[in-house]
């Protein structure tokens, strides 16, 4: 597949976005550990990111969780804002292994992604929000990295599901290569 152009780069930034501000919004579930949802929205992320690359997949989650926070009222958290981008950008880069574009998305795709995706939020909430909310809010190391394994941990499980069946219905709309044939 070509690349996506500038303009439908921004495209997708916007509309990755809202609805990764939707999702994280509105279909949230409290997990018991404060201030940790189940959230699906990082499927879809991983999904847009796969799609348009790293700078696509950092914007939305960095436009799209500072959203979420600024709605709750609570002020815009940057350490899990930039967590989000983190794994947008890393889910951008990892995937160009992958064929989805093309229509490609088979078992070992399947396994690629989302093996990617668990590195991707490892990195993000087991190493990078926690250290974070420690240098930036001097939050105690042990409630912020007891969020970080609770939060990504059902990341990676939303991802597993949402992400997985996102790039597998998306591939399939795409004609395979080769599978077209001209008439006489």
């Amino acid at each position: 597949m070509k690349k996506a152009t500038p303009v439908q780069t921004i495209v997708a930034i916007g509309i990755g976005a809202a609805l990764f501000f939707v999702l994280g919004r509105f279909v949230a579930i409290p997990s018991p550990v404060p201030n940790t949802y189940i959230s699906i929205q990082y499927g879809l992320l991983a999904f847009m990111a796969a799609l348009f690359g790293p700078l696509a997949g950092a914007l939305i989650g960095l436009i799209g969780h500072a959203l979420i926070d600024f709605s709750y009222g609570w002020g815009i958290w940057w350490s899990w804002v930039i967590a989000s981008a983190v794994f947008g950008a890393v889910m951008g880069f990892v995937s160009r292994k992958l064929a989805i574009a093309n229509g490609s998305f088979e078992k070992k795709d399947i396994a690629l992604f989302n093996v990617f995706q668990v590195i991707a939020h490892l990195i993000s909430w087991v190493v990078i929000a926690p250290v974070l909310d420690i240098v930036m809010y001097a939050e105690p190391a042990n409630k912020v990295f007891v969020q970080g394994l609770v939060g990504g941990a059902a990341n990676i499980v939303t991802t597993a599901i949402v992400g997985t069946l996102l790039c597998v219905a998306y591939a399939a709309t795409k004609p395979k290569k080769g599978s077209l044939k001209e008439e006489n």
